[in-house]
């Protein structure tokens, strides 16, 4: 499969990221859990160099996962190998590394902390250039974009980053940052289960790319989970899925599982290519911890996207009017 340039930038990515939440470990979000429990940092380090063995080039971390754990992962990861891979993080949280503990930040505070978080991150990192910076709020005051395009934009002047996005599922905020200059990405959640038709309808038109967190929708688009299943009390997803929720998604995965296992395919593997479809500035970011995980996601490269017509057949199977296509 063929790398995605860019929207205005000379940076070309893989088909396939890797998203490091999951190497953070464990850490508090407005009083919850949000990591997925303990995590192995020597099997993160060698589950990123099995991903870029396999041709993948792109790492999404951020800031707040792990309250800075994961990006420093992943620097130590990249050190011996900066001009393999291609960075993109994620700012917007008041993150307490001490603590182990992330809040939001006002959109005043945000403004004002940008520099500081940006070198934080890069401190992190190991790092002169972040390649992608994105907000990680799911809202901003849209009146104060501009202020935040400006601000972005002069760390692109600075050399400290060469590329912005947001991390949103909201179409109407994406569209006033795509007007920045060096806005390259939107960030949102999608899978097949869950489209985000009007998402994928806007990157398209206006040349940006998509990066699709959630793509296998924390786990539950895999064989490794059933309706019974039980997470502990430090997995995010012990409290991120009703029950109800869980038994619907994995009757629903029954449905389309001869499709998405067609020609060999996991399940997994499936999943990424059902997103593929869709369009090719999409590029999809499922999370791992381990090398097992990197080599089954980057495999499923080797059988591209799924047809127009299983694409149809699965709208139609799951009860949806039309195939999401770009």
């Amino acid at each position: 499969m063929q790398f995605r340039t860019l929207r205005n930038s000379n940076l070309q990515v893989s088909p396939l990221g890797l998203g490091a939440w999951a190497m953070g470990g464990e850490w508090i979000f407005n009083g919850n859990q949000a990591g997925w429990g303990r995590t192995d940092d020597a099997e993160s380090v060698r589950a990123i160099h099995a991903a870029l063995d396999a041709g993948m080039n792109l790492i999404d971390t951020a800031a707040n996962y792990g309250t800075g754990h994961s990006e420093e992962i992943v620097g130590k990861a990249i050190r011996d190998r900066r001009d393999q891979v291609v960075i993109a993080t994620k700012f917007g949280f008041d993150v307490d590394e001490a603590a182990k503990k992330v809040v939001y930040q006002s959109p005043d505070a945000i403004l004002q902390n940008l520099a500081f978080e940006c070198e934080r991150s890069l401190r992190h990192l190991g790092l002169d250039t972040i390649d992608i910076y994105q907000l990680h709020m799911w809202e901003f005051p849209s009146e104060r974009v501009p202020e935040l395009l400006g601000g972005l934009e002069k760390l692109v002047v600075q050399g400290k980053i060469r590329t912005y996005g947001w991390s949103t599922d909201d179409v109407a905020l994406a569209r006033l940052f795509a007007a920045g200059e060096q806005c390259t990405v939107i960030q949102h959640a999608a899978n097949v289960m869950e489209p985000a038709t009007a998402m994928f309808n806007f990157t398209a038109t206006s040349g940006l790319t998509s990066l699709v967190r959630s793509p296998l929708l924390m786990g539950f688009l895999s064989d490794k989970y059933d309706k019974d299943v039980q997470f502990t009390a430090t997995d995010v997803r012990s409290h991120a899925f009703p029950k109800e929720n869980i038994a619907k998604i994995v009757a629903n995965r029954a449905k389309i599982r001869e499709i998405l296992t067609s020609n060999g395919r996991s399940v997994v593997q499936g999943a990424l290519a059902w997103l593929w479809a869709v369009g090719d500035q999409v590029v999809p970011i499922p999370g791992i911890r381990t090398v097992a995980q990197a080599k089954e996601n980057a495999a499923a490269m080797e059988f591209g996207p799924l047809t127009p017509g299983q694409m149809a057949e699965i709208e139609q199977l799951l009860g949806r009017e039309e195939a999401v296509v770009a």
